[in-house]
């Protein structure tokens, strides 16, 4: 596999110019996530072995179609690293996060279960309704990727084990002849976890001088190329590089395909948080982002969309203009069949009509013939 791996380290901003977000959901005393049962929730607060309200932080998302996927940074005081929740919702403005399936709800310090998600620390997903899942493992058990099938009742497809813990931190995908290939980058390591798919393989490849924290990868129609650094960057499929940075206050915005030069999608006055967004795109051109804040000890949270228009860097406009074009030629093949369908339909009507009547010529024919009397020869006199 043939890779050229470019590395570009994000500069100053230049210039301002915000989306238009809207608040979907607001947390304003915290958020919380469904428990097993009412009493292990009540134990859990009231012992301090929770406190969701303080340490819940988002740090990576994924969409799929109504649903909303966040991972957490699991604690010893929150057990729970991968949620989802609804896209939108009638009956609350602030609904409770709901635990994924294959959670390991022990502690971060207690012993784990090698076979359960430890640790979210990645998410993403593919053109096939595929969310893959980095799972940096814990003292106990070796960092892992899952493949889950969210189009089927999220059923487990794959379970990679890596050879070691490799503090993993974020991943893209990247679609080729050869199959699926995950980019993996690895926290604060000068080095890059590359897995393959079809062969249910990983291994390492290196960058020397360069840390990793985040990682995205240029658009399909593209030359592919991955950028390193920034602690959270996303990538459109037109070249359009999303990123936030360590306890700023705003989203940034760069067009690779054009002169160097940024702008601030969004930004708000004043932020308490070190990892204050993140953020994903859907494939109906949608940014959706979370806004987490502290004031004193208290926390809170919003979930804010914005019609940008693009979608994610793994779909080619291809697809986008392949599915329109189907989507006509079915229309055009539906009225061409409805034409022949007519066309055979009046064809067989003709068709017995011509039969009939010429079966009743014949049988017509056949009655004159029947009651005809021969006619006697008359004989020439002599």
């Amino acid at each position: 596999m043939n890779r050229l791996f470019f590395v570009i380290v994000l500069l100053h901003l230049s210039f301002t110019t915000a989306a238009n977000f809207t608040q979907v959901f607001e947390w304003p005393d915290g958020m919380d996530f469904e428990w097993p049962s009412e009493v292990e929730r009540t134990q859990a607060l009231e012992s301090g072995a929770s406190e969701p309200d303080k340490i819940i932080e988002p740090h990576f998302m994924a969409v799929y179609r109504t649903r909303i996927f966040v991972s957490l940074q699991k604690s010893r005081r929150i057990p729970v690293s991968l949620v989802s929740l609804p896209t939108s919702s009638a009956a609350s403005a602030s609904p409770t996060l709901t635990p994924f399936p294959s959670l390991d709800m022990h502690m971060h310090d207690e012993n784990g279960d090698c076979n359960k998600i430890e640790d979210a620390t990645g998410l993403e997903v593919d053109t096939v309704g595929r969310m893959w899942v980095l799972d940096d493992g814990s003292l106990h058990c070796n960092s892992k990727l899952w493949i889950f099938d969210l189009s089927n009742n999220d059923k487990t497809n794959l379970i990679h084990h890596f050879p070691s813990s490799y503090y993993l931190h974020d991943l893209v995908l990247d679609e080729t002849l050869n199959g699926y290939f995950a980019y993996i980058a690895q926290w604060g390591e000068e080095d890059i976890v590359v897995f393959g798919l079809e062969r249910n393989q990983s291994w390492t490849v290196e960058t020397p001088g360069i840390k990793l924290f985040s990682i995205a990868l240029s658009p399909k129609d593209e030359p592919r190329q991955l950028y390193l650094i920034p602690y959270r960057m996303l990538m459109d499929n037109h070249g359009t590089m999303y990123a936030a940075f360590w306890k700023k206050n705003y989203i940034i915005s760069w067009n690779i395909n054009q002169p160097y030069q940024k702008r601030r999608i969004y930004e708000v006055e004043k932020l308490n948080t070190d990892w204050p967004f993140t953020f994903a795109l859907d494939s109906s051109g949608t940014f959706w982002m979370t806004v987490f804040n502290k004031t004193g000890k208290k926390s809170s949270y919003r979930l804010l969309k914005a019609a940008v228009g693009e979608k994610p860097y793994y779909i080619r406009d291809c697809q986008t203009t392949a599915d329109a074009s189907q989507g006509k030629r079915q229309t055009d093949y539906s009225a061409l069949i409805g034409s022949l369908a007519f066309f055979l339909v009046l064809s067989c009507t003709l068709n017995i009509w011509l039969t009939l009547r010429m079966r009743k010529s014949k049988n017509s024919n056949e009655k004159c013939n029947a009651g005809a009397v021969e006619k006697p020869t008359v004989q020439n006199p002599v």
